[in-house]
């Protein structure tokens, strides 16, 4: 974690679930899992936050919500889906009202799965994100850096891809991070 230069602030937002996955993020708070020791701190301010965590299904209700809080986050940040509605809509996802997971609404850089996701696996996958988000500072980096010194004859840039970052298995294995989404653990 030599990449972090601050300490990222994570605001958390429950769509609409059973509430077991937000218990479960409220266990990294405590003592015995401590997700302070890597310098995270939580907010409620999304102006504030490099990290939005999300837990349960994307509903009719809570798209503008979700959009609202993803818009206000200054760039740049990332997005954790943390457990199985999250990530598909669950169990939910038959309801009449339920849009699916959160990648239906705004982009997602890392899912943990789960029902409910291990405050573990919520802490490696924070963990991850925090890997992608310096890379989505040197990114920027790079291109305000190349923006000072381009002219005005060579505007052209190659369009940012994205990045995708999959947690996939259990806590005690070993995870599988790609950019094609494909993991060597359970699905």
């Amino acid at each position: 974690m030599s990449y972090v230069t601050k300490s990222p602030w994570v605001i958390h937002y429950d769509g609409s679930s059973c509430n077991g996955c937000d218990i479960e993020v409220l266990a990294c708070l405590t003592p015995m899992y401590d997700v302070e020791r890597f310098g995270i701190i939580n907010t409620g301010n999304p102006k504030h936050a490099d990290v939005f965590l999300v837990t349960g299904s994307i509903n009719e209700q809570n798209i503008s919500v979700v959009k609202q809080r993803y818009e206000q986050m200054p760039e740049p940040k990332i997005v954790v889906a943390v457990g199985i509605c999250a990530t598909s809509g669950g169990v939910f996802r038959e309801c009449y009202n339920i849009k699916g997971g959160v990648d239906t609404v705004i982009p997602v850089d890392v899912y943990v799965p789960g029902c409910a996701a291990r405050p573990e696996a919520i802490i490696d996958g924070v963990v991850k994100g925090l890997g992608v988000l310096a890379e989505k500072q040197a990114r920027m980096a790079k291109l305000s850096g190349s923006a000072k010194t381009e002219t005005a004859t060579d505007t052209e840039q190659e369009p940012d891809e994205a990045i995708e970052v999959r947690y996939y298995g259990k806590v005690d294995e070993e995870p599988a991070v790609g950019a094609s989404g494909e993991g060597k653990g359970e699905a």
